[in-house]
């Protein structure tokens, strides 16, 4: 049985790690069940399932990934001002909070809040992980064809 590399149409089973270039963790399976995924179903970012291709069974790599290939740069013009009544009274508004919004096509946007002075709140629409170089460690456990989807 040939080790099949990692292309798109196969399930991978694998051990990761995402890093900030300080070391702190942002996610990690190592110390828990490794996690399954098929190449192309969206469970990461395209970016990332473009590192694994070719890996097989048994590789053990880490990544340097620039913000570019992550979550992008971070974008001043993702920050928004709302006005403090735009929320309902009873919400906490502070900094670092995260809000759940819905853009125009009902997709949730989570918003972190950077400001709040007066009846102005400033928030965040950048992913959180925008504009870091992230260290991506894998561990591939098992590659096999991805069964006929029905």
């Amino acid at each position: 049985m040939k080790e099949l590399p990692i292309d798109k149409g196969t399930r991978v089973k694998l051990h990761f790690a995402l890093k900030f270039e300080d070391g702190e963790t942002v996610d990690s399976t190592f110390d828990k069940e490794p996690a399954t995924l098929e190449i192309g179903d969206e469970n990461l970012p395209e970016n990332f399932e473009a590192y694994l291709m070719g890996l097989k069974a048994g590789d053990h790599k880490t990544f340097e990934v620039p913000p570019e290939k992550a979550f992008g740069q971070h974008n001043p013009s993702n920050i928004q001002t709302f006005k403090r009544h735009e929320f309902s009274a009873d919400m906490v508004l502070e900094p670092g909070v995260v809000i759940s919004f819905v853009d125009a096509r009902q997709q949730e946007l989570p918003g972190v809040i950077k400001r709040v002075e007066g009846d102005q709140v400033d928030v965040d629409f950048n992913h959180p992980l925008a504009g870091h170089t992230l260290s991506f460690e894998v561990k591939i456990i098992d590659v096999e064809p991805a069964g006929p989807t029905h």
